[in-house]
């Protein structure tokens, strides 16, 4: 009689599947690439800004250009002052600034700078450093 006692109501375990693990590893995957795709992005803009602008630099040596050496400074304003030519105003104001520096150029002795001349430079550098 006692071989007919055994319990019959209760059942075995389950196994329930744990997927924890998975998900650990997931949540740590998306958080490294979130943190590589910030630093991908703030070294593409220091990169970015590390770079030297050269037209404040061209600007930055025609506006120190030494006009007691007349001839020196004709060469150094015509050349300096190509690299604005994109700028229509720059161009037009340019352009009428060459002819009046050729006086200085191609001789042995020349005069100073006349007044005319300087300010047509004046009006150059201030439009161009009106538009950098």
């Amino acid at each position: 009689m006692e071989e007919n006692l055994t319990l019959r109501d209760i059942k075995p375990l389950l196994e329930i599947p744990d997927y924890s693990y998975y998900l650990f590893i997931g949540l740590i995957s998306l958080l490294v690439v979130i943190v590589l795709l910030l630093l991908f992005f703030l070294i593409k803009r220091f990169w970015k800004n590390r770079k030297v602008n050269m037209k404040k630099l061209y600007f930055k040596q025609l506006k120190e250009v030494n006009w007691k050496e007349s001839k020196q400074a004709a060469y150094e304003v015509t050349e300096l002052g190509r690299h604005f030519s994109d700028d229509k105003r720059c161009s037009e104001i340019y352009r009428q600034l060459v002819p009046m520096l050729e006086v200085y150029k191609y001789k042995k002795e020349v005069p100073s700078i006349d007044d005319e001349t300087l300010n047509q430079y004046n009006l150059l550098v201030h439009v161009i450093d009106e538009s950098i």
